[in-house]
C-alpha cells in the first residue's frame, strides 16, 4: 500500500518535472527569437542542450543550455547558445557574423 503511494507521487514528481522543462523550453524559445529579431536575423532552430550544475563562472547552481541556428545573409549558418537559470535567460553567446 505504501509503496503504490510512493510510486504514485514518483510519478507526479516526474510529469511535473517534464512539464516545467517543457515550459522552460518554450520559454527560452521566445527569448531566441526575440534576441534574433532585434539584431535582424533569421532563426533556423532551437534545441535543448544540455542541464548542468556547475555554470562557467564556476558557481553551484542549476542551469540549462540552448542551441541555437540562426543566419544572417540567408546563405550562411551559425551556432549560438543560451543558459538559462530558472525561467530566465542569463547569457546569450552569438559568434561573430557576418552583416549587411
Amino acid at each position: 500500500m505504501m509503496s503504490d503511494l510512493f510510486a504514485i507521487l514518483a510519478l507526479c514528481f516526474a510529469c511535473f518535472l517534464f512539464w516545467q522543462q517543457r515550459r522552460q523550453s518554450e520559454i527560452a524559445k521566445s527569448h531566441v527569437s526575440r534576441k534574433c529579431e532585434q539584431l535582424e536575423l533569421q532563426l533556423l532552430s532551437v534545441s535543448f542542450g544540455r542541464h548542468q550544475w556547475r555554470t562557467t563562472d564556476g558557481r553551484w547552481f542549476w542551469h540549462t543550455i540552448y542551441h541555437f541556428e540562426f543566419s544572417a545573409l540567408g546563405d550562411d549558418y551559425y551556432q549560438g547558445k543560451l543558459e538559462m537559470r530558472g525561467f530566465k535567460p542569463m547569457k546569450f553567446h552569438l559568434p561573430p557574423h557576418r552583416m549587411m
